[in-house]
């Protein structure tokens, strides 16, 4: 696969900048005070997740869901990832594991990368597939995690449900060992320069913006659900998605852990939210010199409005890509330290993260087996949800990729490929867009 050409930002976006400097009161003022704030949290905080390194991430069993104290559910909030074990039976997740070899064997002209060594698939209907995203315990635990969300205002939202999951087709990849990816170093998905670009979206980080940082709520709908993530219609979608997935995650079809090529990321959404949209607005105190900034908060000042950079955030041409966060651009993250691995995990179990947590995979799979697992994210029922759904049944039908996606040869006329009987449940039906209504 080969990587986009990454350039700056246009001048145009010096603009934004001035924008939303002239939407708050006080603003440089208030944002240099909270940016002294949040670096000194920083220090603090990284310091306790680079100590803890795997055990940041909270784990907790799919019976006990119901049942979680609410200290439990505060730190899940908190470090906006969580691992959730024993989903679904471990023979069966193997199972499915099984399946999709036999469809990759049957199928020979699957499309996928390395070229040479096909380990992360564009396939989307496998029976596998079709049959994880319907299974009841998989829907009731996105059903649980997009009631951690809720509307901080109580202002009531019409044709929201929370209770109501809802499927979105996403892909699978079977890792060897011994093969180094350096296509996912870390980065935020769903959404790039938006973010700061679209109103609405910007309005989910309205808190931070005023200076009033630790009121930030990663957890409120009320912009949420309306924010319009990609405004530029590129096609390859799903890093700057058109639906809202509360969280992002996936299923292991077998053994994984630290060191072998599993997801790494910075367990503190609160906190990472805070110091990603307020970057652009300050700038090293020699903006000549080549070398990195250290972590003393001197060597940032603001309010920096007049240039139209956004690190992390990077042209494509079309539009844009990121945050991509990286030692350079956002020192205090210290992200060499603080991106930590999800602890081992086995066939069945579920690991989640934050629509806005900053995550990584792994370079290195030094293990001995190969590491599988199926994507499969957190989405309500909302209305552009519900509408996405529905072109993706249509998809579906046709053996296509699903809207977000790249254009591919699609699966219609695969071995194995899944269909509608896959679907085995109701709440699986009505997740998938066969009876999309809500209760």
């Amino acid at each position: 696969m080969s990587k986009p050409e990454l350039g700056p930002c246009p001048p145009r976006l010096v603009e934004v900048k001035q924008e939303i400097a002239a939407s708050y009161p006080n603003f440089q003022e208030r944002v240099t005070k909270a940016w002294a704030d949040i670096l000194g949290e920083l220090e603090k905080v990284t310091a306790e997740i680079a100590s803890q390194g795997p055990k940041a991430v909270p784990e907790v069993t799919f019976s006990e869901l119901q049942n979680l104290s609410p200290e439990r559910r505060e730190d899940i909030r908190r470090n906006g990832c969580v691992v959730i074990r024993d989903v679904v039976d471990d023979t069966e997740a193997e199972s499915w594991q099984a399946w999709l070899r036999e469809y990759v064997t049957a199928n020979p002209g699957v499309e996928g990368f390395p070229d040479n060594d096909k380990q992360f698939f564009q396939l989307y209907w496998t029976r596998s597939q079709v049959r994880a995203r319907s299974h009841p315990n998989v829907l009731a635990v996105t059903s649980w995690l997009n009631n951690m969300y809720h509307v901080k205002s109580g202002a009531k939202i019409e044709n929201v449900d929370l209770d109501t999951p809802l499927s979105y087709a996403d892909r699978f990849r079977i890792r060897h060992p011994g093969v180094q990816w350096d296509a996912h170093p870390p980065h935020v998905d769903g959404g790039s320069i938006e973010r700061w670009e679209d109103k609405v979206f910007r309005n989910c980080f309205a808190e931070i913006l005023s200076g009033d940082w630790r009121k930030h709520d990663p957890y409120d709908l009320e912009n949420r659900i309306n924010a319009r993530s990609s405004l530029y219609n590129r096609p390859n979608q799903f890093l700057q998605s058109t639906v809202f997935r509360t969280y992002q995650g996936w299923l292991a079809l077998s053994e994984t852990g630290p060191n072998q090529g599993t997801l790494q990321v910075f367990p503190n959404v609160g906190l990472s939210n805070a110091y990603t949209i307020l970057r652009p607005f300050f700038t090293p105190v020699d903006s000549g010199s080549t070398d990195s900034f250290d972590l003393a908060a001197g060597n940032l000042v603001g309010c920096y409005i007049s240039n139209p950079d956004f690190p992390g955030i990077y042209s494509m041409g079309s539009g844009f890509t990121g945050p991509r966060p990286n030692p350079e651009t956002h020192p205090h993250l210290r992200l060499n330290e603080t991106m930590v691995s999800m602890p081992q995990v086995c066939p069945g179990d579920m690991v989640f993260w934050h629509c806005d947590l900053i995550h990584a995979v792994e370079k290195q799979h030094t293990g001995t087996v190969d590491s599988a697992v199926m994507y499969i994210p957190a989405v309500p029922y909302t209305p552009q949800n519900a509408a996405y759904v529905e072109r993706q049944r249509e998809s579906f039908l046709k053996g296509i990729p699903p809207p977000d996606f790249p254009v591919g040869n699609g699966e219609i006329t695969f071995t194995g490929v899944g269909t509608p009987d896959d679907i085995e449940n109701p709440v699986g039906k009505r997740a998938m867009g066969f009876a999309i209504e809500v209760s």
